[in-house]
């Protein structure tokens, strides 16, 4: 069966190779696995499925038939972190992430570099994302790309760089965060294609007290926790994707009030109260692939494409990390509750 090609996780070569075995007995994907999460499923395709590309479901429950990759180097771009292979798209998206390249440098940015867009045939990632299921969301860096090309095993150890102030998750580090920060962000969010940006709060607020353009496009931008040394593009569903769910749109205006102004409360951050008699809560269901559309079981029982793993690249010595860049296991707090809108 070559519907999986594996990589050297234990755990997706055991997923993978159980539900080629089974699906290849005759049995459906669904049918085959419905304990297994879909994560370690998803997880252990390397390759994407034939066929013309198609997102199917919603951005943080879905998958893409046909994904295509954005090469891992381009004139204005490089792909971070090859090993988790995670540079699969539908084409709408790798377009506007090879225009933003090109316009950052007319804007002062001197390329991109692009962090996690969504695995071969997307789904549920085995780590790090609730979303970029369906090949329409693009994590891109605030770090600007050097002006030679990284090597493999750079890129897998190079730290992120958080524009926040040391400690403080909600200011941003002016010593860090400079306009053509802004002007990059504002640009993607011109882009018809567009839906959503998501940013941190403080960035968001900065960008709300500096921008000096279309007012309008900061609705676009919707602040989130995390997101401070990456941006996150999302773009609406491809014309005549009926199997893709879109959601809604964001407030009019620059939104620029009382739904920002609620991250800089106490409220998203205070610890839930705990009632000491209330029973320890059940650990949260597995996603599996009954849970996908439909269509998703297809997906991953497909012939592949016959397209390179971005894991395929050999690494190379490592450079040693950039100074004040967020450390491994650095994190902000996590707010208990997400307002509407996001």
């Amino acid at each position: 069966m070559t519907s999986f090609l594996t990589r050297s996780s234990g755990t997706r070569r055991v997923a993978g190779a159980l539900l080629a075995l089974a699906v290849a007995a005759g049995a459906s994907p669904a049918a085959a696995d419905n304990a297994t999460p879909a994560k370690a499923l998803f997880g252990a395709a390397a390759v994407p499925s034939a066929g013309s590309p198609v997102p199917y479901g919603s951005y943080a429950k879905g998958c893409i038939e046909g994904a295509q990759a954005l090469p891992v180097d381009g004139p204005n771009w490089q792909v971070m972190r090859l090993s988790r292979n995670r540079n699969w798209g539908h084409p709408e998206l790798l377009s506007v992430i090879q225009r933003l390249s090109r316009d950052g440098v007319r804007e002062g940015w001197p390329g991109l570099l692009v962090g996690d867009i969504s695995q071969p045939r997307g789904g549920p990632m085995t780590s790090g994302h609730a979303s970029h299921q369906i090949g329409l969301d693009t994590d891109i860096w605030l770090t600007p790309m050097p002006n030679r090309r990284l090597s493999a095993s750079e890129r897998d150890q190079m730290p992120f760089t958080s524009m926040l102030a040391p400690n403080k998750f909600l200011t941003i580090d002016d010593s860090k965060w400079t306009p053509a920060h802004a002007r990059l962000i504002m640009k993607a969010a011109s882009y018809p294609e567009v839906a959503r940006i998501f940013v941190n709060p403080a960035i968001k607020k900065r960008l709300c007290e500096t921008w000096t353009g279309n007012r309008n496009l900061l609705g676009k931008v919707r602040p989130i926790y995390g997101h401070d040394a990456h941006f996150h593009i999302r773009i609406s569903c491809p014309a005549g994707a009926s199997g893709c769910q879109e959601q809604a749109a964001p407030p009019s205006g620059d939104d620029c009030g009382k739904n920002l102004a609620w991250w800089f409360t106490k409220e998203p951050w205070a610890a839930p109260k705990k009632d000491p008699n209330a029973p320890p809560p059940k650990p949260p269901r597995a996603v599996t692939l009954a849970d996908l559309p439909r269509a998703c079981s297809a997906v991953l029982a497909a012939a592949p494409s016959g397209a390179v793993a971005a894991s395929a690249y050999a690494p190379s010595p490592a450079a040693p990390a950039a100074a004040g860049a967020l450390l491994p296991g650095q994190t902000i707090p996590v707010p208990r509750a997400r307002p509407a809108g996001r």
